[in-house]
C-alpha cells in the first residue's frame, strides 16, 4: 500500500543544504576516474568474453543458457550507460555522453539520448503521476485514477497486473528497443522531433551498427532457429534483470501531487527505499539498491553511495524524514501489493 507523505515538515529549503555540505565536506562528490576505469574495463572485459563464449558455443542449443548469461553481461554494462547519463564518471559532457553513446547504442541497442531525457525527468519529480514518465499510465497502471481510465485489454491487464507484473518483464527489452526507435524518428504533427536528442545522427547510426552486428553475429554461429532462441532468452531476461533493478526502487512508495508542496529532500526521500544488502547487492543492482541517496545527489559516483548512506539516514532522523529501507524480497512484496491495490476497484 502507498504510505502516507510528510505533512508540513517543520524545516524547509535549507534541509538540503545542509546535507549537502556535510556530504560535500566528507569528500563523497569527488569523481573517482580511476575506479571508473577499472569499473568500465572490467564490465567490457565481461561483455566481451560472453560473446566469445557464444562463438565457443556455437551452432548448438546450449546457446539458450549462453543467452541467460548474455542477459547478465548486457544489464552491466547498462549501469554504466547510467552511471554515465547522470555524469558519475566524469565533470566534462563529452566523455560522459562517449561512455553513454557506447554503452548504451551500440552495446545494448538503447538509445542513450532518449533515456537521458526520460530518467531526468524521473528524477525532477520521482513518483509523480502527471510528471514522471516511469508512473505515467501505460502497460501498467500506479494510481486508480488510472486505473479506472482503462477500456477493453488494458483494463484486463489492470485488474491482474500484480500477478503478471514479472512476465510482463519479459517484453521489457523489447519494449526498450521500440521506444529508442520511436524517439529517434518520432515527430511532432509540426514536423519537430518528439524526443530531444543531442547526437541523433549517430544515435541512429550506432543503432543500426548494433542491431546489424547483433542479428549478423548470431547467424553466423548458430542457425537462424537457434539465434531466434538466443535473441529471445537474451531479450528476455536482459528485459526481466532491468526491471527488476530499478522496480524496487520507487514503486508502492508516495506518490506525491502538486498539492503536497515538498521540499526537494523530502520529495526525493519519501518517494524512494531503499534495499539491504551488502556489496554483492550492490553489484547486482548497479548501486540502484541505494536510491535515496543517488536521488539525492545524482552524480555521486556509484562507489560512494554506502558511503553516503550512514550520512543520509541519521540527517533524515534528525530531520525526521522517513527513511525506508528493506530488504530485497520485501521492497518486491511492496511494489506487487501496490499494484494489486491499484487495480483492486476494477475487480
Amino acid at each position: 500500500m502507498t504510505r502516507q507523505l510528510v505533512a508540513d515538515p517543520p524545516v524547509r529549503g535549507s534541509d538540503y543544504a545542509e546535507l549537502s555540505r556535510r556530504i560535500r565536506a566528507a569528500g563523497l562528490l569527488e569523481r573517482r576516474p580511476g575506479r571508473y576505469a577499472v569499473r568500465i574495463a572490467s564490465t567490457a572485459a565481461f561483455f566481451g568474453a560472453a560473446w566469445a563464449v557464444v562463438v565457443l558455443v556455437g551452432d548448438s542449443w546450449g546457446q539458450a543458457a549462453v543467452a541467460a548469461l548474455m542477459a547478465v553481461a548486457s544489464t552491466q554494462v547498462a549501469f554504466l550507460g547510467h552511471d554515465a547519463g547522470h555524469r558519475q564518471m566524469f565533470r566534462r559532457r563529452g566523455p560522459s555522453e562517449l561512455v553513454g553513446l557506447l554503452a548504451g547504442n551500440l552495446a545494448v541497442g538503447l538509445s542513450y539520448g532518449w533515456w537521458v531525457d526520460k530518467h531526468n525527468r524521473h528524477h525532477a519529480n520521482p513518483n509523480h503521476a502527471d510528471e514522471d514518465p516511469d508512473v505515467g499510465a501505460g502497460a501498467l497502471v500506479w494510481t486508480t485514477e488510472q486505473a479506472r481510465a482503462t477500456r477493453g485489454f488494458a483494463r484486463w491487464l489492470a485488474r491482474r497486473q500484480a500477478v503478471l507484473f514479472f512476465p510482463m518483464l519479459l517484453l521489457e527489452g523489447l519494449n526498450l528497443h521500440v521506444s529508442s526507435l520511436r524517439a529517434i524518428v518520432g515527430r511532432e504533427p509540426d514536423g519537430r522531433f518528439r524526443t530531444p536528442m543531442r547526437h541523433r545522427g549517430v544515435e541512429a547510426l550506432l543503432l543500426a551498427v548494433h542491431t546489424i552486428l547483433y542479428a549478423g553475429g548470431l547467424l553466423l554461429v548458430m542457425s537462424p532457429g537457434k539465434a531466434l532462441v538466443f535473441a529471445a532468452v537474451h531479450q528476455g531476461l536482459w528485459g526481466l534483470y532491468m526491471g527488476c533493478s530499478f522496480a524496487p526502487n520507487h514503486k508502492g512508495m508516495p506518490m506525491p501531487t502538486v498539492a503536497d508542496d515538498l521540499d526537494f529532500l523530502r520529495k526525493q526521500v519519501i518517494t524512494a527505499r531503499n534495499v539491504r544488502g551488502g556489496r554483492g547487492v550492490d553489484a547486482a543492482l548497479g548501486g540502484l539498491n541505494l536510491q535515496i541517496e543517488h536521488h539525492l545527489f545524482p552524480n555521486m559516483p556509484r562507489g560512494n553511495l554506502r558511503r553516503a548512506r550512514p550520512i543520509v539516514r541519521a540527517y533524515c532522523a534528525e530531520r525526521g524524514v522517513p527513511y525506508v529501507e528493506v530488504g530485497l524480497v520485501e521492497s518486491y512484496r511492496q511494489a506487487l501489493a501496490h499494484l494489486h491495490a491499484v487495480g483492486r476497484p476494477l475487480r
